[in-house]
C-alpha cells in the first residue's frame, strides 16, 4: 500500500531501460499501474483467473501490456518475453526460493527485483561465516549479484503480514562461477552439505561424497580447505571448486 515503496522497486527496475519487462504476480497492480506507463512492453503472469480477468480489463486499451494466466513455475520467462528483459516481482513467501532460481534459468534476465520476506532478504546476501549463510547464499550467489535496497515494514501491506519485508536487487554475473550443466550439480551438493553445518568439512565430505577418512582429506588438502573447517565458512567460489574436484573423482 505504500506508493514510495512501490516507486522505489519501479525505479531500481528501470524499466524504460529494458526491451520488456515481465512481471511476477501482479495481483490488483499496485506495481503493474507504475510499470505500465514507463515500459516499452509488459507481460504480466497472473495466477488467479479472476484478478487476470480484473488486469486485462484495466490495460485493454494500452497494447504495450499483456496480463498472462499462469503458474509462474511452469512458464519459460525467456521465451515469453521474446528477447533480453528485467523482471520484477511481490512474490508468494512460501515459494520464494523455486521462484529465484527459476528465474535464473537461461537465458536470464537483465536483472531482477524482488520483494521478499526479510529473513530470505538476510540469506540471499549473507557473506561466509554469518549466521544466516547457507544454501541459498551459495547457490545464489555464484550466478548472480545480490544486494538489498530497503527494508519494508510490515504495516507496508494491508492487510499486514506477520513478517518484515525487503526490496532485493539481482543481476546475473556476466561470467557465473558455474557452467549451466553444473548448476544442479553444484546446488544438491551444497544442499546436502548445509544439511551438516555443523559437522567439519572431514566429516561432511565422507557422508556426502561417500570418501573414507584419507580420501576426504586428501580432496580437502587439494582445494586448500582445513579439515576442520565447517560448511558456513566456505565462500561460494570455494565449492564450486570442491565440486569439480567431487566430479572427477
Amino acid at each position: 500500500m505504500d506508493r514510495t515503496v512501490r516507486e522505489r522497486i519501479v525505479d531500481v527496475l528501470a524499466p524504460e531501460n529494458a526491451e520488456c519487462v515481465v512481471e511476477i504476480g501482479p495481483g490488483r497492480g499496485a506495481i503493474t499501474d507504475l510499470l505500465a506507463v514507463r515500459a516499452r512492453r509488459l507481460v504480466a503472469i497472473e495466477l488467479d483467473r479472476d484478478l487476470a480477468a480484473l488486469l486485462r480489463d484495466r490495460y485493454s486499451h494500452q497494447p504495450s501490456v499483456s496480463i498472462v494466466e499462469g503458474d509462474v513455475l511452469e512458464t519459460n520467462l525467456a521465451a515469453l518475453a521474446g528477447g533480453p528483459f528485467v523482471l520484477v516481482g511481490n512474490v508468494p513467501y512460501y515459494i520464494t526460493t523455486p521462484i529465484l532460481f527459476h528465474a535464473l534459468k537461461h537465458p536470464r534476465p537483465q536483472r531482477a527485483v524482488f520483494l521478499v520476506q526479510r529473513e530470505v532478504a538476510s540469506r540471499m546476501v549473507a557473506l561466509p561465516g554469518s549466521g544466516d549463510y547457507g544454501a541459498l547464499s551459495v547457490n545464489l550467489q555464484a550466478l548472480a549479484s545480490v544486494r538489498i535496497v530497503m527494508k519494508v515494514p510490515a504495516g507496508a501491506f494491508a492487510p499486514p503480514p506477520k513478517v518484515d519485508s525487503a526490496v532485493v536487487l539481482v543481476e546475473p554475473r556476466a561470467v557465473p562461477l558455474v557452467e549451466a550443466d553444473e548448476e544442479e550439480r553444484l546446488r544438491n551438493l551444497v544442499l546436502s552439505v548445509f544439511a551438516l553445518r555443523r559437522k567439519q568439512m572431514r566429516r561432511v565430505l565422507r557422508t556426502v561424497a561417500g570418501l573414507d577418512v584419507e580420501g576426504a582429506e586428501r580432496v580437502l588438502e587439494l582445494e586448500g580447505i582445513p579439515h576442520e573447517a565447517r560448511p558456513e565458512e566456505l565462500p561460494p567460489e570455494r565449492f564450486v571448486r570442491l565440486m569439480r574436484a567431487l566430479s572427477q573423482r
